[in-house]
């Protein structure tokens, strides 16, 4: 199991949101295709076919856990880990 389908696995667990790095939630979105575009503290990530932007921003090393709770939303809704 890579690094990659470890990260996708404990997002999509969703029993550890608060301890999930922002460098593994980053690299989650940029390897399921998505875009990225920052501006100051904010990472935007956008991608075809997909409606939502998701929007990271850093608390320290950790991503926020409500927007870990967002990127599970989005893959879930749009079925990403099945491609």
């Amino acid at each position: 199991m890579t690094r990659g389908d470890k990260n996708l696995e404990q997002v999509l667990r969703g029993t550890s949101d608060a301890n999930v790095r922002f460098e593994d939630l980053r690299n989650l979105l940029l390897a399921l295709g998505f875009a990225e575009r920052s501006r100051g503290s904010h990472h935007v990530f956008t991608k075809t076919g997909v409606e939502e932007q998701v929007n990271l921003q850093r608390d320290g090393a950790k991503a926020k856990p409500y927007q870990v709770k967002q990127v599970r939303a989005v893959i879930l809704k749009y079925h990403l880990a099945e491609s």
